[in-house]
């Protein structure tokens, strides 16, 4: 099997593709290694691939619609896990421009080229942030999901109505996973793990929004490649319409799906920092100050839909989560 991984140097897309090749699969990684994070970090990922005969690297941007297409000639792609994207809810307040681009520019030219060379199976990346101000607790893939509170969030809630169209248009059997908090080893510096642990450790503040009463489910990144796995090996099929699904998000007559990835075990952000504390040995200087107005206050999965088509339930506890990534964490940047 011939597998195209977008983002391969991001945090997700890096760890599906390295699970792919561990198995056997050959893998086509696209990324554009873009600055918006750490490029160090970034080629330390890609170097993990490289290690393996099996991959090979593309450095283009999505948005670069003809070096997209020309890729989905260049091979005959087996599954495309499009993972790549302009990540960050706080960032799209400052340069709304790059997620018009690559999230809804750049998954245009991932669907045409899927729909161009008959991809068998398209699983890309979603957000829990598309759930924006709906208030009912667990969010599940059957809630409307109309009202999003960051520009990042409409993009996402764009992809998975882009996807469906062209599912219904071209029956390109489609799955959107609605990621919830992924964290875990080679995770992203611009979110909390690293960031607090990289001010505990120096004695510096962290700044804890709504004063540590947020919520998020966190989800160990094993977990999610696991549950990204066990759906792309499900293509959906088109389903017989019924009398009660209009009004349902998750439910059509087009071979397209919507699964969340999530733990079902949100964390108080109190909590999750006096873990990291004990993991690092190390007490956090805390500023309270209140929740942006891109950040939502509480995510929490249903997950019911993935454990009824998989059989799985992301299970990775937040303390073992947490001694893992601390673990990693003083051991990559010591040597780096």
């Amino acid at each position: 099997m011939t597998v195209l991984v977008t983002g391969s140097a991001g945090f997700i897309g890096n760890a599906l593709a390295l699970r792919l090749l561990e198995s056997g699969e050959t893998v086509v990684g696209l990324d554009n290694v873009s600055p918006y994070y750490d490029v160090l970090l970034k080629e330390a990922r890609l170097a993990r691939l490289t290690a393996h005969k099996g991959f090979s690297e593309v450095r283009i941007a999505l948005e670069n619609r003809d070096a997209v297409l020309e890729l989905f000639r260049g091979h005959r792609f087996s599954l495309v896990l499009h993972m790549a994207a302009q990540a960050g809810v706080r960032y799209s307040l400052e340069n709304p421009w790059a997620y018009t681009q690559s999230n809804i520019g750049g998954f245009l030219n991932i669907l045409e080229g899927c729909r161009q060379q008959g991809i068998p199976h398209l699983v890309f990346a979603s957000s829990s942030s598309v759930y924006g101000a709906n208030s009912k607790l667990p969010f599940s893939v059957h809630d409307p999901v109309d009202h999003p509170i960051s520009l990042y969030a409409a993009t996402k809630r764009a992809n998975e109505l882009m996807a469906h169209a062209y599912s219904h248009l071209y029956r390109i059997p489609s799955t959107g996973v609605r990621f919830f908090t992924v964290y875990g080893p080679w995770g992203r510096p611009d979110m909390a793990p690293i960031l607090f642990a990289r001010a505990i450790l120096a004695g510096e503040p962290i700044s804890v929004f709504n004063h540590g009463r947020m919520r998020r489910d966190f989800t160990y990144i094993d977990d999610a490649v696991e549950a990204v796995m066990r759906v792309a090996a499900r293509p959906p099929a088109p389903q017989e319409l019924r009398s009660e699904w209009p009004s349902d998000p998750a439910r059509s007559q087009a071979p397209f799906r919507l699964y969340n990835i999530g733990n079902h075990q949100p964390v108080e952000l109190d909590r999750f920092i006096a873990l990291l504390e004990r993991a690092l040995g190390r007490s956090a200087i805390r500023h309270g100050v209140p929740a942006p107005a891109a950040d939502v206050v509480s995510t929490f999965a249903d997950v019911s839909e993935l454990e009824q088509d998989t059989g799985l339930h992301p299970s990775t506890s937040i303390e073992e989560g947490i001694v893992r990534f601390v673990d990693w964490y003083r051991d990559f940047y010591r040597s780096s």
